[in-house]
């Protein structure tokens, strides 16, 4: 067993100082994760990696909910699905804004003209990953640990306790349900 795997069980057995010897060994990558999640935002992008990661990890560890992680890979699947969430409030917020929630009278300077991206496309690939969830929920867990943990095919395959060979198949469907479900929400 782990070092993260016991510690992951000594938090659900109620242990308060488990989850400050947990940070310290998914630290580093869950910030890895999280810079490679950010890398491939749109420019203008606010939220740092170390923030992303921080509230990501607080959400997980969250005493008033009672957290079952099977292992390492399920754990790190949440922080998947954790970093999703985060990002995608993130740029619900940024939207709302640009449509004009919370207006305020601001002097205008020419830095205040130069309006910063809303990354709307995070939002067009969080529903079409709901739609495809409610077909089909190990091809989402799937694109979860790929897209938004940045997990190579082999190391998702582990998580979701499934061969490689059909971690691919499961990957190219998925790909193209995603593709189309964006192509028709630009139409």
């Amino acid at each position: 067993m782990s070092d993260v795997t016991r510690i992951l069980s000594a938090i659900e057995q109620g242990d308060p100082q488990a989850a400050e010897q947990l940070l310290p060994l998914v630290y580093q990558e869950l910030r890895t994760l999280a810079a490679q999640k950010l890398a491939q935002e749109k420019p203008g992008q606010t939220l740092q990696a170390t923030a992303l990661v921080h509230e990501a990890y607080l959400r997980l560890v969250d005493a008033n909910q009672g957290q079952h992680w099977t292992g390492r890979g399920h754990f790190f699947a949440a922080a998947a699905e954790a970093m999703r969430r985060i990002l995608v409030d993130s740029a619900r917020s940024k939207d709302t804004l640009k449509r004009g929630t919370g207006r305020r009278r601001e002097a205008l300077d020419e830095a205040s003209l130069v309006a910063s991206p809303v990354d709307e496309d995070i939002l067009a690939v969080n529903e079409a990953l709901d739609r495809l969830a409610a077909t089909d929920s190990e091809a989402a867990e799937l694109v979860k640990l790929r897209f938004f943990a940045g997990f190579t095919a082999e190391q998702a395959a582990e998580a979701l306790g499934i061969s490689a060979r059909s971690a691919d198949r499961i990957w190219a469907y998925a790909r193209a349900f995603l593709l189309k479900q964006l192509k028709a929400g630009q139409e």
